[in-house]
């Protein structure tokens, strides 16, 4: 028997959920901005409490690791590696596209069909990659800016799903491939992340937490006011 704290913060969405197994004992999320910095330790604050459970009965962490917006990451693995850390337990990471494509497919399991989810990451450009029904990646996870051009890469999928917030804002170039579908409403979320985490934890695949960091994907630009004279 294994109690796992899952964290995903790698989009506007914050969320905890903590399971025993591959079981959902409590699930919360709050997509309103990044509000993570104020809502993060309150979720897990209550995560425990209404599970009954203490810190120290936790075998694991699960975090999201990205790609994602930057201080979203940040947060979540920060507060994820001082967790494992403290506790003296296991840290454990997934890949945020694949929790997308796994909550996807516990709905819609087409053996022939590919899933794609594609994160915001401002303007036309997306963070996205392609999975086939086993869950299994078959294009390399990339920041693509779409265009009608970089488009061309899906017309050979004989069907294909695109969702997450990203897609949302590419419907209108995407629509025009053939055998395309899109699902509305679909975001990675901590209650996701628990069978992808469990299967980690029974084969042992543990990040180092001294050094492990976020898949950032991008490097992170700050942008500096030109100051008038």
């Amino acid at each position: 028997m294994s109690y796992i704290l899952n964290i995903e913060t790698a989009t506007t969405v914050c969320s905890v959920s903590l399971s025993q197994n591959e079981e959902v004992l409590f699930s919360k999320e709050l997509n309103e901005g990044f509000t993570h910095a104020e809502n993060l330790h309150l979720f897990i604050e209550q995560a425990l409490k209404e599970t009954r459970l203490k810190a120290n009965q936790l075998n694991a962490i699960g975090v999201s690791k990205g790609p994602g917006s930057y201080t979203g990451l940040r947060i979540g693995v920060s507060t994820a590696k001082g967790l494992a850390y403290a506790l003296n337990i296991p840290l454990i990471s997934v890949d945020t596209l694949q929790i997308m494509a796994g909550s996807v497919l516990s709905k819609i399991m087409e053996p022939d069909a590919f899933y794609c989810p594609m994160i915001d990451a401002r303007r036309m450009e997306v963070y996205t990659a392609v999975f086939d029904s086993h869950l299994k990646i078959k294009t390399e996870i990339e920041a693509l800016i779409v265009d009608e051009l970089s488009i061309e890469k899906f017309k050979d999928y004989q069907k294909i799903y695109y969702f997450g917030d990203g897609a949302a804002k590419c419907q209108p170039l995407l629509s025009q491939l053939k055998n395309t579908e899109f699902i509305e409403g679909i975001s990675p979320t901590a209650a996701h992340m628990t069978k992808l985490v469990h299967t980690k934890y029974l084969h042992k695949t543990f990040e180092n937490i001294a050094y492990f960091e976020p898949f950032y994907l991008k490097n992170f630009m700050i942008l500096k006011k030109k100051v008038k004279i």
